[in-house]
């Protein structure tokens, strides 16, 4: 484990396991690197090096207040990457870390990339609109910033719910998962967790997208009650040049760490890096 100091000063917290080829995860909202043990561990032993970073505001990273959009994200993005000095990078981001991942493409390039993957990924706009019928309506945006405000530690509770699509029958969501959920969410800061729901909330991504140029996998469940797959997973194949969709029937939100589908994910994750 090791923190890098950013342009404005911010510490960034990251872990680093193995060697070989590097696969940064980029965790979702209200996460932080510790949701992508699994993955981590899975592409380690198969001979990767994996690295994933706690975002400002997050982990165990610093918490300044200012500095939660996706412009800056992207930022500390790259200087987690000039830091550590790599190159032929893997970006793997879920949820709104697909937003960070869009955003570095749209802003530094993919000289240092290989590959990218997004997983339950926002892009390319969450806010629904007459452009985008299928996104989520403003006011469920407000809401989530209310129930932050007002009690936080139980709205990350009853938010772990949806997350994991937990209430579905037959759920492989476990109260483990649950719990990790609100023990990660609980160390995000509260500045932190109501202005990263603007930032995605409103943010469009086409742009970034369409600046892709490496081999993309997007990967996302039919179920997910978070992020429509209609408004984001769906369009994001059709703007990303020959990016390869995986839908995963009945697939909550949180599938990198419900048992089975984050089995399945780690298997089409490696397969993808051997492609």
């Amino acid at each position: 484990m090791g923190h890098i100091k950013t342009r404005d000063g911010t510490e960034i917290h990251y872990k680093d396991w193995g060697r070989g080829q590097p696969v940064i995860f980029i965790h979702g909202w209200p996460l932080n690197g510790d949701a992508w043990d699994d993955q981590m561990k899975a592409v380690a032993d198969a001979g990767h090096r994996a690295i994933a970073h706690d975002r400002r505001g997050h982990g165990r990273s610093s918490q300044p207040w200012e500095g939660y959009d996706f412009d800056t994200f992207a930022d500390d993005l790259n200087d987690l990457i000039d830091a550590l000095g790599v190159w032929d990078v893997v970006l793997v981001g879920h949820s709104m870390g697909g937003g960070e991942l869009a955003r570095y493409v749209g802003r530094h390039g993919t000289g240092r990339l290989s590959k990218a993957v997004l997983l339950s990924a926002i892009t390319p706009m969450m806010l629904q609109s007459d452009a985008n019928p299928e996104g989520v309506p403003a006011q469920v945006f407000e809401d989530i910033k209310k129930g932050i405000l007002n009690e936080r530690s139980q709205f990350w509770k009853d938010t772990s719910e949806a997350f994991f699509s937990a209430a579905r029958p037959g759920t492989k969501a476990t109260q483990g998962n649950r719990d990790a959920f609100w023990f990660m969410a609980m160390q995000e800061s509260i500045k932190a967790g109501v202005d990263c729901v603007t930032a995605f909330a409103g943010t469009d991504f086409t742009e970034d997208l369409s600046r892709f140029d490496i081999p993309t996998l997007i990967v996302h469940g039919d179920d997910d009650q978070i992020v429509p797959i209609d408004a984001t997973a769906r369009k994001a194949a059709e703007i990303i040049p020959d990016a390869m969709l995986k839908v995963y029937e009945g697939g909550s939100h949180g599938i990198a760490m419900v048992p089975g589908d984050k089995d399945r994910f780690n298997r089409d994750l490696l397969d993808f890096l051997r492609a």
